[in-house]
């Protein structure tokens, strides 16, 4: 078993400090066939945000028809009462933003396709009438002061598809932060990417008048280049990473989609690389072989495993 931190041997150009979007709560768990108790959700987003995580994304306001996991939304946010983190949540439209409000959401997200296949797939509309349906609610939450951030989901392959051209990514993330997105979340939704794949995005999206500190990423590790992927747009300057805790989640509507980038291998390369997040990684792979205990199979993170010996 390996214990402590490795040793931080910083790269010169790298930024000092990364802010980490824990999507455990909601994208790693959305996935989950086994209805997961409110209170323990409320529970997994208590220790995570003791862990030093200062933003996890609680739920998502969705119909409870389409993602049966996070219909207790209504439940969980009251639970959450006096956590010391930022807690965004998911709204596909001006229903699922009415109830967030209600229960005074200050942070909320929706959630885009770059691709047409996966705009019909996952919100039924084609890509134009799904930003059409995003705008009044984008508008209605930054005219009531909350913070909104656009997912743009298949940025670099799509399983109908095939490979994303970057001019077509770069126009729906353009039109997304036109509607009044202050971050764009950059999906590799059935991780495919490569860094130098990465790098073009990056670069396309920058010719394109898109600033790169608006830009988050978010990598799936399918084909185990998660870690690759996102150390080349660190290298780019892009400061805001999405994690899962222990490796959790995938996509229900893209069945080659396998679990988000681990917050726990994340956090051990940005530790050994010098930079700050702010995350204890020992309280972190606490709380997620905990909540795979309760899911009832290990974590597919290699760093929780190589630290826990209940998990190796």
């Amino acid at each position: 078993m390996i214990s402590g931190l490795p040793m931080a041997v910083p790269e010169p150009g790298l930024p000092p400090r990364v802010r980490i979007h824990e999507v455990g709560p909601r994208d790693g768990l959305q996935n989950e066939k086994a209805v997961v108790p409110v209170e323990v959700k409320a529970e997994f987003i208590r220790r995570l945000a003791a862990a030093g995580l200062g933003t996890v994304e609680a739920t998502s306001f969705v119909h409870p028809k389409w993602v049966p996991q996070l219909a207790d939304a209504e439940r969980l946010l009251p639970l959450l009462d006096g956590v010391a983190a930022r807690l965004p949540v998911l709204v596909p439209n001006a229903r699922g933003l009415e109830r967030a409000r209600a229960l005074g959401a200050r942070e909320v997200a929706v959630f885009g396709s770059a691709t047409e296949s996966f705009a019909k797939a996952n919100l039924n509309r084609t890509v134009d009438e799904s930003l059409e349906m995003f705008a009044p609610v984008v508008a209605e939450a930054r005219e009531a002061g909350l913070a909104v951030r656009g997912y743009l989901s298949m940025c670099f392959g799509d399983p109908w598809e095939g490979a994303v051209p970057l001019e077509q990514v770069v126009r729906v993330a353009r039109r997304l932060l036109d509607l009044g997105c202050g971050e764009l979340s950059l999906g590799d939704t059935i991780g495919v990417a490569t860094p130098g794949h990465v790098t073009a995005l990056l670069t396309a999206l920058n010719e394109a008048g898109v600033e790169t500190g608006r830009l988050a990423v978010h990598f799936h590790d399918t084909y185990g280049q998660a870690l690759a992927n996102t150390l080349a747009a660190l290298r780019h300057g892009v400061t805001t990473v999405d994690a899962s805790a222990g490796g959790l989640g995938g996509c229900p509507y893209a069945k080659s989609a396998t679990g988000n980038l681990a917050t726990e291998d994340l956090v051990w390369m940005l530790d050994g690389l010098g930079i700050d997040t702010g995350v204890d990684l020992g309280l972190l792979t606490a709380t997620s072989v905990w909540m795979a205990e309760h899911l009832g199979r290990p974590s597919p993170s290699r760093t929780v495993r190589a630290l826990s010996p209940q998990e190796s």
